[in-house]
């Protein structure tokens, strides 16, 4: 049943030496500025700074979805192959359905900037009533993927996975989320717009 609730937005920084204070986070400011652009409805952000930890991760994603009901839950950070890097196994861990298709095109989207894309594991979970999407740690690489790479002109060139979002929200009962189509433009089938 879709619920119409104001569209309640975790976002999940993860590194070890932003959580202690050693140099400023910048993955939370970049989602917030980004998330703000980019969508015309009213949405609250819930924010979390945590280290590279995996009973961190999972608990704080647990928190979020299970507590602080919470739709959509961005994160940010800890998805490379480094040892310290288990934000993809966390997720995994806590999720109900995996969405790969989140992870594929994540990767072939920062193909278009670097050819290192392939070492990232990013990947996406249904968790209840919300969709959980790990995000790449720098500030460029969370806009690029989540509004597409442009040409020189600006005009996209191949979508984000953003526009994708909306939709699956709808499909797991979440609320009606639009966007401004000058940031991404989300997408639906006919049938399933603006109910």
């Amino acid at each position: 049943m879709p619920t119409h609730d104001r569209l309640k937005i975790g976002l999940v920084s993860i590194s070890d030496r932003a959580s202690t204070g050693v140099y400023q986070d910048q993955g939370l400011p970049a989602l917030q500025e980004w998330l703000s652009a980019a969508l015309t409805t009213p949405w609250q952000a819930v924010t979390r700074l945590i280290a590279d930890d995996r009973q961190s991760i999972e608990q704080t994603l647990i928190d979020l979805v299970d507590n602080a009901a919470c739709h959509l839950v961005l994160t940010t950070g800890g998805t490379g192959p480094a040892r310290r890097d288990v934000t993809p196994e966390a997720t995994l861990a806590v999720g109900d359905k995996e969405m790969p298709g989140f992870g594929e095109e994540m990767r072939r989207i920062s193909l278009n900037f670097v050819p290192t894309a392939i070492l990232s594991r990013q990947v996406a979970v249904i968790r209840q009533q919300a969709l959980i999407i790990n995000l790449p740690g720098q500030p460029k690489a969370i806009r690029e993927t989540l509004e597409g790479a442009r040409n020189a002109a600006g005009e996209i060139i191949h979508t984000g996975i953003f526009a994708a979002v909306p939709y699956c929200l709808d499909l797991i009962g979440g609320p009606y989320a639009e966007t401004d189509p000058a940031v991404v433009k989300a997408f639906r089938p006919k049938s399933a717009q603006s109910r």
